[in-house]
């Protein structure tokens, strides 16, 4: 990246709206953001979002492309990696130990995974799990609780939201009892217990719903992993009684099919990038009307 680029690429940057922008297009990568969403996710008017938006994208910070009627923007992950890596470069040529922070941080992600960096051998580890919704009451609590059946002794689940309801919802606890859960551990809370002192450290922090994945999360200790694994909500079906317990039902299916493909998953020996690769390819695997009933398979 030369100066002039760089010194672009800040100058976009270097504005609290167009900031938040592209931070809330960099939470939900790689997935494609319509322009209304994120007007709503931030609360900005439409024409101060359009400049906002030809600002970062004149920038190379942001793409989009049209699909219809809407525009799709998301952000330009090789853009930021070259302007970090521009801003790194001298600092680490001419002072190095001011990047040791960088290089101990990776040290300590490196046994996180459950690799010993100077041996180079596996240990064991659980991974601690957070799933993120609004309420906390129908699907972050679906998938905690599948995780915590299907992974068991790998994996530790929780799950939380950033508008905890304060209870779950009956329907999720009539379906979880119904498949043979034991539903007296589950509660609707907040994502700010997750993110105090003394709190679980997390390996991966996944989105179960577009409005959490849209918000800005607090500051999760342990340096987690991130992805959205976006479904409809099943609170907000309409219809029959009947319909509305499907809706439930499917939202049970799709989490279980991607947790199982998440822990199937050879963790620890994945680097960062290719780990990261599977979480968004699993995020985006459209659910088949074919795949065997996850309630057959889990009852």
């Amino acid at each position: 990246m030369e100066l002039n680029d760089a010194v672009q690429t800040l100058t976009a940057l270097a504005h609290e709206g167009r900031l938040e922008i592209f931070r809330l297009l960099v939470r939900r990568a790689p997935d494609e953001v319509a322009a209304g969403e994120i007007a709503l996710a931030l609360g900005v008017r439409g024409s101060t979002l359009s400049n906002q938006l030809n600002e970062l994208e004149r920038a190379g910070m942001i793409a989009s492309r049209r699909n219809g009627r809407s525009v799709l923007y998301w952000a330009n992950l090789e853009a930021a990696g070259r302007l970090l890596g521009f801003l790194a470069n001298d600092c680490c040529k001419n002072r190095p130990e001011t990047c040791q922070p960088i290089a101990d941080t990776f040290l300590r992600r490196s046994k996180d995974w459950g690799v010993n960096v100077q041996k180079g051998e596996e240990t064991a580890h659980i991974y601690n799990v957070l799933f993120l919704c609004v309420g906390n009451s129908a699907r972050s609590v679906f998938a905690e609780a599948v995780l915590t059946r299907v992974g068991l002794g790998k994996f530790k689940a929780f799950s939380a939201g950033s508008e905890p309801r304060g209870e779950i919802h009956p329907r999720t606890e009539k379906l979880l009892r119904h498949l043979n859960y034991v539903v007296s551990g589950f509660r609707s809370k907040s994502w700010d217990e997750f993110a105090v002192k003394g709190a679980p450290k997390l390996d991966f922090v996944i989105t179960v719903c577009d409005k959490a994945a849209n918000e800005t999360c607090p500051l999760w200790p342990g340096q987690p992993m991130s992805a959205h694994w976006g479904i409809p909500d099943p609170a907000e079906a309409v219809g029959s009684d009947t319909e509305i317990g499907l809706a439930f039902t499917e939202a049970y299916r799709q989490l279980f099919n991607r947790i199982s493909a998440f822990t199937n998953l050879p963790i620890h020996s994945l680097d960062s990038l290719k780990l990261q690769k599977h979480l968004d390819a699993i995020g985006n695997s459209a659910p088949s009307a074919d795949d065997q009933s996850a309630l057959e398979r889990t009852a």
